[in-house]
């Protein structure tokens, strides 16, 4: 029998875990083909990729960011060859699954749910089209929307390895891998899907140790845990830590979703004292700080102790941090989730991420929307619009901190301008982001694209014509910033070239005179930029301090070195 497991990823990079686990469970009675593509691919390249293969049956893998694009490719698919059973599964057709099969006459029906064990059954009792006997899914019968007693909660050790695919093996290094060790969340924020799972089940310890050997060894770089929250059971999270600090490969990178309040002290210090730098991220949901805004989507968190675990965490100097916000969330209105970002940009994350909330299929907060005013977005992804503290206008004025957001602080590439920048002309970090992308979006740069240099014009142009301070000092840390994410030397500059070639030669005569340099003063003629900055170098690398001085700047750029060695004169 011929059957295709089908995932749309929003990006090359990611892979489909879903349709993997369906694949390994049916094995070896059923051997599915697992065809992978992105949102970016031709809809009608999508379906004819499909078709070529004769199926019996096609499944698709469903989500806010791809739902849109599997029902048209399903519809094609449908008229080409009628015959074809599709189904539908995953988090954004597990809810109201009967509506959405009344209004698309191209599905055939929708796994709700769990789908490992439901799609065995499907397999065994497609033949015969006897779908009584088929747990947790809905299907059309006539006229009729019938749908089935939900599947058992499976046992997770009894689903074989989702890693073992030959095919997927070349792949690895290039593109993120997503592994599980639960499935569950011990809390129940209503705006989130994990909230409607009850309780929390764990995968044998050894086998996830045993999966993880298996992808280090043959060449994964980038593994994330998709647990809703890794350090729920302390001590089976420090077991997994203290394996990948002893096994883990060069090059290799874990990402894991940790609620931040419940860490426990034993944990951080054990990282810090062991963890190689870059080998872990974690990525820490805020979403609030504004206690009656949590208590009403029923997330219990500790600020304060959240708090002072991230700052002990950074002072390891170890993992890397990416906080997630909300806005949107009831009564948090425009000043409150000002302090919201204003709290939590304090703690200097390497990446802070501002999402809006979405009113996903399934939550809470989607039933009691009318309470609060809530206007959204009908179709995905469900984004809210406004609510009863939050105009339109408000939501687009953060759209706009948003944007900025992204390009001038996690891209990480601003990091030394912003932070001078946020500290000495802004009274809050919020009200940099909000001129700026105001400023931004006015003059329509939101609708092109950005060259690297682009964005440091860009910038200089904001500050420039608003005639802030010491703009000579933001200036040199602008190209302090700019070189420093370099590997060759830049043929580009988006600043005038003020030091003439003889002038630059006649600094590194010095400097090789000095024995600071070799004496091979062509390569370094080739591979150093002699730049002059405002600023003490030395005082503001060892000390964090602004002393105002006329210094150079050397930068060598050496060969398969990620970015330049940088010093002054």
């Amino acid at each position: 029998m011929e059957i295709t497991l089908v995932g749309i990823n929003a990006k090359y990079i990611h892979t489909n875990l879903a349709i993997r686990y369906l694949k390994a469970y049916v094995q070896p009675d059923y051997s599915p083909r697992l065809l992978e593509f992105t949102i970016k691919d031709p809809i009608l390249n999508i379906a004819t990729e499909i078709l070529k293969r004769k199926n019996k049956i096609v499944g698709f893998s469903c989500y806010i960011w791809n739902i849109e694009y599997i029902f048209k490719v399903a519809q094609i698919i449908k008229k080409v060859s009628p015959s074809t059973v599709i189904f539908i599964g995953g988090p954004e057709v597990s809810y109201n699954s009967d509506k959405i099969l009344a209004n698309v006459n191209y599905i055939d029906l929708i796994i709700y749910g769990e789908g490992e064990a439901t799609f065995k059954e499907l397999c065994n009792n497609i033949e015969d089209l006897d779908l009584r006997k088929v747990k947790g899914i809905v299907y059309r019968d006539g006229n009729q929307i019938i749908t089935n007693s939900p599947q058992d909660k499976i046992q997770l050790d009894s689903i074989p390895s989702p890693f073992r695919f030959e095919e997927d093996l070349p792949n690895l290094p290039k593109r993120i891998t997503y592994i599980e060790t639960s499935r569950g969340c011990p809390f129940s924020c209503q705006y989130c899907l994990s909230s409607t799972e009850v309780g929390m089940r764990f995968f044998n310890k050894d086998r996830v140790k045993d999966d993880l050997t298996f992808l280090m060894n043959h060449g994964a770089k980038t593994i994330k845990f998709l647990d809703r929250t890794f350090n729920t059971d302390k001590d089976y999270a420090l077991d997994i830590f203290a394996f990948l600090i002893r096994e883990h490969k060069p090059g290799c990178v874990f990402q894991f979703e940790i609620t931040g309040d419940i860490l426990k002290p034993e944990i951080i210090d054990y990282l810090n004292d062991n963890a190689p730098a870059g080998l872990f991220r974690f990525e820490i949901g805020i979403q609030s700080t504004n206690e009656l805004t949590n208590k009403i989507i029923n997330r219990r968190q500790n600020f304060e102790k959240l708090k002072n675990n991230i700052l002990k965490i950074k002072s390891g100097g170890k993992i890397d941090l990416h906080l997630d916000l909300i806005a949107g969330l009831p009564e948090e209105d425009y000043e409150s989730f000002r302090k919201t970002f204003n709290d939590v940009f304090e703690m200097r994350p390497e990446e802070l991420q501002l999402g809006f909330l979405k009113m996903l299929r399934g939550t809470e907060i989607r039933d009691y929307a009318n309470k609060y005013e809530y206007e959204y977005i009908d179709f995905p992804p469900y984004e809210i619009l406004k609510n009863s503290v939050l105009n339109f206008d408000e939501v687009t004025r953060m759209k706009q901190v948003e944007d900025v957001l992204e390009k001038f602080w996690n891209s990480g590439k601003f990091t030394n301008t912003v932070n001078y920048i946020i500290n000495n002309l802004f009274k809050t970090p919020w009200d940099f982001f909000q001129e700026f992308g105001t400023y931004w979006e006015n003059n329509n740069w939101s609708r092109i694209g950005h060259q690297y240099q682009d964005l440091f014009f860009r910038l200089y142009s904001f500050l420039n014509e608003n005639n802030f301070k010491n703009i000579n000092i933001i200036e040199s840390l602008m190209k302090l910033d700019y070189y420093k994410h370099y590997s060759i030397k830049p043929k580009t500059l988006w600043w005038k070239d003020t030091l003439q070639k003889d002038e630059k030669k006649k600094v590194l005569i010095e400097l090789i005179s000095e024995g600071k340099l070799n004496n091979d003063l062509n390569y370094y003629t080739k591979n150093v930029r002699v730049e002059p900055i405002n600023f003490d170098y030395d005082a503001y690398i060892n000390e964090n301090k602004i002393i105002e001085k006329h210094s150079l700047l050397i930068i060598e750029f050496i060969s398969n070195q990620k970015s330049p060695t940088i010093y002054s004169k």
